[in-house]
């Protein structure tokens, strides 16, 4: 019998990986209490996020806000899988953009880690909307000249893939990830072909020219730090 404690984890999949990145005690969160309401009426939608709340023990699929890096200071936006398999609906949009904003405003890099199943079905041409929304906030922030390094963990599906994650500067996937579109299986019934064993992985998205590299999650720090200090170096210079 699963215990109520294994049932309803200490700490979300996005705190956990906010602690592995980002400096200690750096994290500071943006609008924490931003909360989603069922607007279009959907049947159980309201009952579907209050068991996100209590299963992920978050408000809402992404918890972003300022934090440093290795010393380089970012925004982060981190998606939660467990809070309705972190579907983006309006408040998960509204969210990235405003730390897209925050990011333009104090002239900081982004790092998104993206874990998701893609739109929010329950909020439907709502949610769609969400992804012209953060394309066009990636592209203010991208217009400054500033850095957005976007990470891609299990699953990376749906709508997200097609908006903000598939346009950062650099595109990190990690080893074995999930990353796509539409469904395997209804690419294969409408197209009449069967596809590749690893097909919709990051790695083989990396053979294909999508990602620019596969890692472990052990070395994904160093690689963020890595290529923060990196654009931070080029930034000085050219403003020599």
């Amino acid at each position: 019998m699963t215990s109520k404690a294994e049932k309803y984890p200490p700490q979300s999949a996005a705190r956990v990986w906010i602690d592995r990145i980002a400096d200690y005690e750096s994290f500071r969160e943006l609008d924490p209490f931003l909360i989603s309401s069922d607007r279009l009426g959907f049947y159980r939608y309201e009952e579907k996020l209050r068991e996100a709340a209590r299963s992920s023990r978050e408000n809402e699929a992404v918890v972003t806000g300022y934090a440093s890096v290795g010393g380089t200071p970012c925004v982060l936006v981190v998606m939660e899988p467990r809070f309705m398999a972190g579907t983006m609906g309006s408040v998960v949009g509204e969210k990235i953009t405003r730390a897209f904003e925050s990011a333009v405003r104090r002239r900081l890099p982004v790092v998104s880690l993206s874990s998701s199943g893609g739109a929010r079905m329950q909020e439907g041409v709502l949610s769609l909307m969400q992804m012209a929304k953060t394309a066009a906030a990636v592209y203010r922030h991208g217009r400054k000249g500033l850095l957005y390094l976007s990470v891609i963990t299990d699953p990376t599906l749906g709508g997200v893939t097609a908006s903000f994650v598939s346009l950062g500067d650099v595109l990190i996937g990690l080893e074995g990830a999930r990353y796509g579109f539409t469904g395997k299986r209804i690419i294969e019934e409408t197209t009449r072909e069967a596809l590749p064993e690893d097909f919709q992985t990051v790695e083989y998205a990396f053979r294909h020219g999508q990602v620019d590299c596969v890692t472990a999650e052990k070395d994904l720090r160093d690689i963020l730090i890595h290529l923060l200090r990196l654009h931070r170096k080029g930034k000085r210079r050219c403003r020599i």
